[in-house]
């Protein structure tokens, strides 16, 4: 591979994540005289996630990608030939790369559910990092689920509709978590831009549903939406429900190619939120023609593997697979 790696490490205030100062690794790659060139003449060399050709071609497997550290830091830099496509053990060719900060659908899942009464505060503050800390032409909407989830805000560019919905949150009830997801991803086929993202806020597992976890990770499988999850937690789990609530979120987060933060103070919510929307400004996004494109209707795995020699501490957070259309 041509070129040296400097790695730097990038300090973002406003992370405050556990003991790092710094929650961001650069690697810069060299730059081509081509590139560099063109460049200058305000082409974009990667492929806007938004743009037609994403949009529309059916059979492009759009794959958002998140690369961390051991530290748990964000990887920034890399380039399209750092990395590798696999669909089950066969190679693909990637026709589309992009590390820009486009625009995303976004869908905010809120408990507020009775044991929440004491943390509203503190969750209400991460919602509005958040959305400070959002791309200006992002959309939202918003999800409240305590005995059964209700759309509060539906999908709106303007942040401070979500924010202002939350003030007048009262925290009651039990937890409908699973049926929250389950409208969140249904809310999501009414989203304007190929990138779609939900973030979820609970302090408990489910108790309230009539979903069942089989259903909705079923349906979270088919849809192409990123799960981010951060859940806060007691100490000590009084139900069976809670103690599963934890392994149930990043069972669901995983497959998506999101992340689920396990917190046990409340007060680190809106810093762990502000860092998924960071995570989030900071996706690659890797897309490619199946071979021999399916029509199967069946479950076709992924796999992403980085080419960077002498740094493999490195880790992945990609989907791990999607459903291909049937005939």
């Amino acid at each position: 591979m041509r070129g040296l790696f400097f790695l730097c490490v990038l300090t973002f205030a406003a992370w405050a994540w556990a003991q790092n100062d710094s929650d961001e690794v650069h690697l810069t790659p060299h730059q081509s005289p081509a590139a560099l060139a063109a460049a200058a003449r305000g082409m974009d060399l990667g492929l806007s996630t938004y743009t037609k050709p994403i949009r529309k071609t059916v059979d492009l497997v759009l794959v958002p990608v998140t690369i961390t550290d051991e530290l748990n830091r964000l990887v920034v830099g890399l380039r399209q030939n750092n990395f590798r496509v696999f669909e089950g053990k066969k190679p693909q060719a990637i026709e589309h790369f992009s590390s820009e900060d486009a625009p995303v659908s976004i869908g905010i899942l809120m408990d507020i559910s009775g044991s929440m009464k004491y943390k509203m505060d503190r969750a209400q503050e991460a919602v509005r990092r958040f959305c400070e800390a959002a791309n200006p032409q992002d959309e939202f909407f918003m999800v409240t689920f305590s005995n059964e989830p209700r759309l509060v805000t539906d999908f709106t560019s303007r942040p401070e509709e979500v924010e202002n919905k939350l003030l007048f949150a009262a925290a009651r009830g039990e937890t409908s978590l699973l049926d929250a997801i389950y409208m969140g991803i249904s809310k999501m086929r009414e989203a304007r831009y190929s990138r779609k993202a939900l973030l979820i806020i609970s302090d408990g597992g489910d108790n309230h549903s009539r979903y069942t976890d089989v259903e909705v990770k079923s349906a979270v499988k088919e849809a192409d939406v990123v799960i981010y999850a951060v859940g806060t937690y007691d100490r000590y789990f009084p139900t069976q429900e809670e103690r599963l609530g934890p392994e149930l979120l990043n069972n669901i987060a995983e497959v998506t190619g999101g992340q689920a933060f396990t917190l046990d103070n409340p007060n680190d919510l809106p810093a762990v939120v502000t860092r998924v929307g960071v995570a989030l400004r900071n996706q690659y996004v890797l897309a490619y023609h199946p071979d021999n494109t399916p029509h199967d209707g069946k479950w076709h795995k992924i796999n992403i593997k980085l080419q960077i020699p002498k740094l493999s501490f490195l880790h992945v957070h990609a989907k791990a697979g999607y459903y291909a259309a049937s005939e």
